[in-house]
């Protein structure tokens, strides 16, 4: 026993230690680059404008993905049709796939040279430009869309096709149905879906870079990145980091305040036999191709571009995917080790501390990426060059970002492991090694693989910290692709994006599938 609480101890030092690096990370580093840039700087018109901004296109960006979503995710809960299975696992594509990609996918379809383009150049009328505050929202739709299409999708898959069937027969009809079985569902699925996609929204960056800018389009994040790259007003940076810090904490305080919705009814995901089933199979199908469409042919133009152009990619591109390797894995490392602490230490806790926990971990996400860099440059500058320490500060900038979402899969996890086996564990008097080993982690397994390919591919098409930092020698495929991009070499970035997505696709494959491999049910 003695023994036992002695391990408790131990982990709850370990996560809080980890709580406590998360914590100085973030306001160290924010605190070094307000010293350097003697204080915080006065922001001008064009700041405030960018702070407007960025409020104003993640209220729009959300509130079009969350929208759409909601009459996909109810056609694809009640209409059964060859290859469903497989168009809901390719809605999880585009969150995994580099920003920089879908945007150059993006181009190729709605661009000024784009397909749609040239079809409206045979009927005389104007091309399209994306380049702007347009531009930034429809990719942000365009990587939101299938994220808020998979949380309510889940809503759905939760309730009882019996409950349906129960309705049909007293004769409901549909609105009351959707009323009574379907608006409660709704009701708890929204807030928490809404606030998530607004949080990632507001801390973009790749996207307003890539077809944002100018004194309508810049971001706060985008702003950031200006005082550093052109004006080197660090006390600028410091004062549009602590706004942007304020709002997301603001935001991802609300996310976690709203209870998780309950999911009591154990609809098995199976599909909705409903009367109006039938009646509705024209609109749910036109929801459903319009958006696969909108989905899958930016993709779809950059495979099909970029694998023609492969044998002309020069030979540094080999050197950029093994660059991007490395930080991705040195990133999953950090990103899982972290995750599992905080997880492992807290699971027995409160939900009061649970919820604190979970409030320090999206921290990742309310912190600007660039300033955190900036601020490990500085700090590491007295005592080696900081370029020569480009590759492990980016891979701990990008293991800080993709904690937020391990937490989040792997806390319920190890929670749940702990209600169903730990009267087990107390009449067996198992040792805390045991326990790890033979209990926790083989059914940590599937939910440690899927967070790992997560964070290996979020940190594999990142372009935040290398941007700024990284010497003309050192290139990561997704800075190759920008810088491909801006110098109108659009075959050769096509091609990049070929070998970023197929490497980012395998590092997420070999995690998740590895994970349901040696999976305990």
């Amino acid at each position: 026993m003695a023994g036992g609480v002695i391990a408790v101890i131990i982990r709850i030092i370990g996560g809080g230690a980890v709580l406590v690096a998360l914590l100085a990370f973030s306001f160290s580093t924010v605190l070094a680059v307000a010293l350097h840039g003697d204080g915080l700087g006065t922001l001008g018109s064009y700041d405030w404008q960018a702070v407007r901004f960025t409020i104003w296109q993640a209220l729009a960006s959300t509130g079009l993905s969350v929208g759409i979503a909601v009459p996909v995710a109810r056609a694809l809960a009640r209409q059964d049709f060859k290859g469903r299975s497989l168009l809901i696992t390719l809605l999880g594509a585009p969150f995994i796939l580099p920003v920089i990609v879908g945007v150059l996918g993006l181009l190729a379809v709605f661009g000024r040279a784009g397909w749609i383009s040239q079809g409206l150049d045979l009927f005389g009328l104007d091309r399209l430009s994306i380049y702007g505050p347009a531009g930034v929202i429809l990719a942000h739709v365009f990587f939101n869309l299938p994220l808020a299409t998979r949380f309510i999708l889940q809503g759905w898959a939760s309730i009882p096709p019996d409950r349906f069937r129960v309705a049909d027969s007293l004769g409901a009809q549909p609105w009351t149905q959707f009323q009574l079985i379907e608006w409660p569902m709704l009701r708890a699925m929204l807030p928490g879906t809404f606030l998530l996609i607004f949080l990632l929204c507001l801390t973009s960056f790749a996207v307003a870079l890539a077809i944002g800018g100018g004194p309508r389009g810049t971001t706060i994040e985008l702003a950031i990145y200006q005082s550093f790259r052109l004006d080197f007003d660090l006390g600028k940076a410091s004062s549009l980091a602590l706004i942007q810090f304020v709002i997301c904490g603001t935001v991802a305080a609300l996310a976690i305040l709203i209870p998780l919705p309950r999911n009591d009814g154990h609809g098995l995901g199976l599909i909705h036999t409903r009367q109006d089933v039938q009646s509705n199979r024209i609109i749910d199908f036109g929801f459903i191709s319009i958006t696969a469409a909108f989905l899958i042919l930016p993709l779809a133009s950059i495979v099909i571009r970029g694998a023609i152009h492969l044998p002309e990619l020069p030979n540094a591109v080999f050197a950029a995917a093994w660059t991007s390797l490395w930080i991705a894995l040195i990133s999953t490392s950090l990103c899982i080790g972290m995750a599992l602490s905080l997880a492992l230490s807290f699971a027995r806790t409160g939900q009061t501390t649970q919820k604190l926990v979970e409030v320090v971990g999206i921290l990742g996400l309310a912190t600007s990426p660039l300033v955190v860099g900036t601020g490990l440059f500085l700090m590491i500058f007295p005592f080696a060059h900081p370029m020569s320490l480009a590759v492990p500060v980016t891979a701990m900038v990008n293991a800080m970002m993709a904690l937020p979402f391990a937490l989040r899969v792997l806390f319920p996890a190890i929670r749940d492991t702990y209600v169903d086996y730990i009267r087990l564990r107390e009449s067996l008097m198992m040792s805390s090694g045991t326990w790890l080993w033979k209990v926790i982690l083989p059914r940590l397994s599937k939910p440690l693989g899927f967070a790992a390919g997560l964070a290996a591919a979020l940190s594999m098409g990142d372009l935040g910290v290398i941007a700024l930092f990284a010497d003309p020698d050192l290139q990561t495929l997704p800075l190759m692709l920008y810088r491909l991009m801006g110098a109108y070499r659009m075959d050769q970035a096509a091609a990049v994006a070929v070998v970023l997505v197929a490497q980012s696709l395998a590092l997420f494959w070999i995690f998740d599938r590895g994970g349901r491999r040696h999976a305990t049910s």
